[in-house]
């Protein structure tokens, strides 16, 4: 199945540069462009893509605040990669919360862009334990949990062990062979963790577990 894009940036080039990148690979095609984040819904809404790669600073809306917004489509809402880079990590914290899937360094190789789309395309979270901890460490508990301690559901001994690993940015087959699982165990208890927590994805399961404290920082 093809996977269907829109690449939102306020630069042209880069707009351009990413759309050739992405349309020069099978199974992936650019289907809108937008240079804000009101455009960015505009397009969004004409095209329904299934990943959305969104820049975080543009002017007018900006990324974080066109991430809340397409992500309050609920089950029908397109993934979003956020664009971005180190000086920003505030927003990527942000971007996390809000929903989206994951986020991209833009110095990031090119192959590196192309398996970023596929794998959130796929359902998952591009969680980089490298950046992704040290974003989440160092922003935990900035703002209200994105699910209230005292409102968590109890999670099993192995779904906490799950979701601490999660945490730590390991793949489900990274966390099969540290549990010595099937790595379809790991994926049902994956579905557990998020259904329980209410959560959309592996993006903001590391988020929770380091605001309710499942995971803290300097810790794993």
């Amino acid at each position: 199945m093809t996977i269907r894009v829109v690449v939102v940036d306020d630069q042209e080039m880069v707009r351009a540069g990413i759309a050739a990148l992405l349309d020069g690979h099978d199974a992936i095609e650019v289907v809108g462009q937008a240079a804000d984040g009101a455009s960015a819904l505009r397009v969004t809404a004409e095209v329904h893509p299934d990943v959305v790669l969104m820049d975080i600073r543009m002017p007018g809306m900006d990324g974080l605040t066109a991430t809340r917004r397409l992500l309050a489509g609920g089950a029908d809402a397109p993934r979003v990669l956020v664009l971005t880079t180190f000086d920003a990590d505030q927003y990527v914290f942000n971007a996390l919360r809000a929903g989206a899937s994951g986020f991209l360094l833009k110095g990031a190789r090119p192959a590196d862009l192309v398996d970023a789309v596929r794998v959130v395309a796929a359902g998952d979270a591009l969680l980089a334990p490298s950046v992704t901890r040290r974003l989440v460490e160092h922003f935990a508990g900035s703002g209200p949990p994105l699910v209230a301690a005292s409102g968590t559901p109890e999670l099993t001994p192995r779904e906490r062990e799950v979701l601490v690993l999660i945490a730590r940015g390991l793949s489900n087959t990274q966390i099969a062979a540290a549990l010595v699982l099937a790595e379809q165990t790991v994926k049902t208890h994956v579905s557990h963790v998020l259904t329980k927590l209410g959560l959309r994805d592996r993006a903001q399961a590391v988020v929770h577990a380091y605001e309710t404290g499942v995971v803290t920082a300097g810790r794993g």
